[in-house]
């Protein structure tokens, strides 16, 4: 799987909490254009994200699901985005302290499991997904980090 991690000075509470607002997905998964709809009890083991990818007006309607979940830990999801394909991604959060800043470790794992984006040699689905990753923990960071009323 290719991975990606970054620090934020948030807590390991706090950017779970993003995580564990379905509705906020689309405002850090980067091609996740909105959502349609959380489930009830997201984000327990599957329960699902029904989102969209693309620009309008070319939107796919699509779904993720979870599929392991310790909260706090770890978020496992299964992310469709046909037709690409589908994708294993991992969050994992660890209590951090680095530049004498306590915060949080957001790590963040991902591989394509099925469809066309399987048929991509790993080398090159790599190039894709760690810049795309990268950018999808910088906003999850900043939800994270923002100013709470």
């Amino acid at each position: 799987m290719i991975e990606v991690s970054r620090f934020s000075p948030a807590s390991v509470d706090v950017v779970w909490s993003v995580l564990a607002d379905g509705f906020l997905y689309a405002s850090w998964v980067v091609g996740a254009s909105r959502v349609r709809a959380v489930d009830a009890g997201w984000p327990a083991v599957g329960s699902r994200i029904h989102h969209s990818v693309g620009s309008w007006p070319v939107l796919i309607d699509d779904v993720t699901e979870v599929v392991d979940c310790e909260p706090g830990r770890l978020l496992v999801l299964q992310a469709r985005g046909w037709p690409a394909g589908e994708a294993r991604v991992e969050l994992q959060l660890t209590p951090s302290v680095e530049a004498g800043v306590d915060g949080c470790r957001i790590g963040m794992r991902e591989d394509a499991t099925h469809g066309p984006g399987r048929l991509v040699p790993r080398a090159v689905r790599q190039l894709a997904i760690a810049p795309r990753n990268k950018e999808s923990l910088r906003r999850l960071a900043y939800l994270a980090e923002r100013p709470r009323p």
